[in-house]
């Protein structure tokens, strides 16, 4: 997968105005293969939807990757007879693939795609992207397995929907409800910063794209839909789903061993209301202490465990040696990842180097617990044991909550957008990294 994504954290979300200097608001792609047939009726019917019920201004852009019949013909016909329709052609196939090309050059601050054969009610399209507009969510999805969706398909395709959402939950951890519907949006930043980690060019595109988006800590809002299956549908149900679970085996190995630089995609300080600036508290530190409290409580029960099953078979030094040293890696990680917010394998052997010297630092502070303890009471029980380890482990946490925040985990983001200086502080690529015009696809704007 390719990381090589624009450095700095995402910008905060503000609400978007009505009238943005001649560009629309919302483009809405839709990408076809094929689709001479349906194609009109679809883009009437979608422009008419629009221009009676959107507030805003916007653009439809037909999307034909590859297509075989008429449908470049048609595209091109209705890019010149309606204003707010554009054509783009792709010389290869993949739905993916359009996508991600026209929401790389879209100027619209609100990028979403349908399918050709609008299964979707309109009326869910204001409700979809009004969290983008308003600022709220990063992403919106469209759920057919929502409580309060009303959905019309047969049993076969019902079970494999379902099923399919059952595998994305128990292997990569989902949450989203629906990672297939062709009915989805998101804000244009967020696409700038995403779009490079996305592999997929056919259809586990929106699932990749989803997956990435949740495990980055963006906000997806899912809008339930009416739906009506299309009988005449082209899509290979059995091919697809083959190459969803090769997409969910090799997404799931990505994630595994942290090759995603999914901290870039963090939104930034004072976007999170848990994040605001407390009273006489450095910012994000009430956070943190909660996050670290809730580690540092697992990381005593294990190491308290350990302790008891080493106990069994070595002397207390020992035993508590080897505990420590167990539970402070775990604690290391665990920090890391949850309290910290740090991903990817970035630093990842200097943080755990950095935590053994801590861990060290707590190693002294039992031992030394343990070896007074002795000295006091020649042959202390078990439960003094533990209950003199539990006071100096108290202690060992405050100073380690202090190092990690001060030297192991600092906060860096700072230094990384300014070593970046090439990189606007808005995230986006300045031209010069931009694709010459020589190899954009071939493009057809209304004129008039």
């Amino acid at each position: 997968m390719r990381t090589d994504t624009p450095r700095g954290t995402l910008p905060a979300r503000e609400h978007l105005l009505a009238h943005t200097a001649g560009r629309p608001v919302l483009d809405v792609v839709i990408p076809v293969h094929n689709e001479e047939k349906d194609l009109e009726r679809c883009v009437r019917r979608l422009h008419d939807h629009l221009v009676r019920t959107f507030p805003y201004g916007f653009r439809i852009t037909v999307a034909d990757n590859a297509s075989t019949d008429a449908t470049p013909q048609v595209a091109t016909w209705l890019a010149h007879s309606i204003p707010e329709v554009e054509a783009y052609r792709l010389e290869e196939k993949g739905r993916g693939r359009a996508l991600r090309t026209v929401w790389s050059h879209s100027d619209a601050p609100v990028l979403a795609y349908m399918d050709v054969d609008l299964s979707t009610d309109l009326n869910a399209l204001l409700p979809l992207v009004a969290p983008l507009i308003s600022g709220h969510s990063d992403l919106a999805i469209g759920s057919r397995l929502a409580r309060s969706s009303r959905v019309v398909r047969g049993p076969k395709r019902e079970f494999i929907s379902r099923a399919y959402n059952l595998i994305l939950r128990g292997s990569l951890a989902a949450r989203f409800s629906d990672a297939q519907c062709g009915f989805k949006a998101i804000r244009r930043e967020v696409a700038e910063r995403l779009l490079p980690m996305v592999e997929d060019t056919g259809w586990f595109f929106d699932t990749e794209l989803l997956v990435l988006a949740e495990r980055a800590g963006l906000r997806i809002h899912e809008v339930p839909v009416d739906w009506v299956d299309d009988p005449d549908s082209t899509v290979h149900i059995v091919s697809t789903a083959t190459e969803d679970l090769k997409g969910v085996w090799r997404v799931g190995r990505a994630l595994a061993v942290g090759a995603l630089p999914l901290d870039r995609l963090a939104r930034p300080f004072g976007d999170d209301p848990r994040d605001r600036q407390l009273s006489g508290v450095p910012g994000g530190l009430a956070r943190q202490l909660v996050g670290f409290c809730v580690v540092g409580a697992l990381s005593t029960l294990l190491y308290l465990l350990l302790y008891s099953l080493f106990r069994a078979g070595v002397g207390p030094q020992v035993a508590n040696a080897g505990a420590l040293l167990l539970s402070a890696v775990a604690n290391t990680a665990a920090n890391r990842r949850l309290t910290f917010g740090i991903r990817g394998r970035e630093r990842a052997v200097r943080h755990q180097a950095q935590g053994l010297v801590v861990f060290g630092i707590g190693l002294a502070l039992t031992s030394g617990s343990l070896a007074a303890l002795d000295a006091a009471a020649g042959n202390p029980s078990h439960g003094t044991e533990l209950a003199v380890l539990i006071a100096a482990n108290l202690a060992a946490t405050m100073l380690r909550f202090l190092l990690f925040r001060a030297w192991v985990f600092p906060d860096r983001r700072d230094d990384d957008v300014s070593a970046d200086d090439h990189v606007p502080a808005d995230g986006r690529l300045p031209a010069d990294h931009e694709r010459p015009a020589s190899e954009l696809p071939y493009t057809v704007r209304n004129s008039r």
